[in-house]
């Protein structure tokens, strides 16, 4: 019992120290990008005097300096919830480099009555679960969808990806992990979050499709 506290404390600070992390990196990049909407009028002004004198060719030069600017603090999802971006992006960027595309449509409200940091190792352990099934199949089936959004007072989540497996089998009411013995500590931790906050959550497997859905109330 002590062993299992001391390594969920273990994983707990692991994954806090990780998204805070992530965390500030989003938040540099929403700086960014605030002050370059502040320099706006003045990029503004400098291509009218371009145009001006017809300087076709510095006006494009300018573009062009403005959209390798601009792409470099533009983050792939913005749900609207900071947190939830650097989590989001950080295992979106994971995923890419694995040759896994990902199909997302979020949208997070910036106050939550759940804990930012809880739903942020929901969503990370989800994205790694995921990650994890889709590995052993060809680059053009690794697909994850992601949806994310308020339902009336909950908030909405739900995670499909395609697996090697047709259809898996629950032992004990659960699915196993496929990382080995000693693993599955998020699969824990979710169950954890979830009924913590009187929530809801449902695992299913069919057809080689594996889908998580999620319910969180936040009233």
């Amino acid at each position: 019992m002590f062993f299992e506290k001391l390594i969920d404390r273990y994983i707990s600070q692991y994954q806090m120290n990780l998204i805070h992390t992530h965390y500030a990196e989003v938040e540099n990049m929403y700086q960014q990008m605030r002050g370059w909407r502040h320099d706006y009028r003045n990029h503004i002004q400098v291509l009218k005097s371009y145009a001006a004198t017809d300087d076709i060719e510095s006006i494009k030069k300018y573009l062009n300096e403005l959209d390798t600017d601009l792409n470099t603090i533009d983050t792939t999802i913005k749900t609207g919830n900071k947190m939830t971006d650097a989590i989001f992006n950080s295992k979106i960027s994971l995923a890419k480099s694995k040759n896994i595309t990902i199909i997302a449509d979020a949208h997070v409200p910036v106050e939550l009555s759940c804990s930012g940091l809880d739903l942020c190792i929901i969503i990370g352990n989800l994205f790694d679960n995921a990650i994890e099934a889709c590995l052993p199949l060809p680059e053009n089936q690794r697909i994850i969808r992601v949806y994310i959004d308020m339902k009336n007072t909950q908030l909405y989540i739900s995670f499909t990806n395609f697996t090697a497996s047709k259809k898996m089998k629950k032992y004990n009411g659960r699915f196993p992990t496929t990382k080995g013995k000693g693993h599955g500590f998020g699969l824990v931790r979710i169950d954890t979050i979830i009924k913590r906050y009187s929530g809801y959550i449902s695992r299913n497997s069919e057809d080689g499709v594996f889908t998580t859905e999620i319910l969180l109330p936040q009233n």
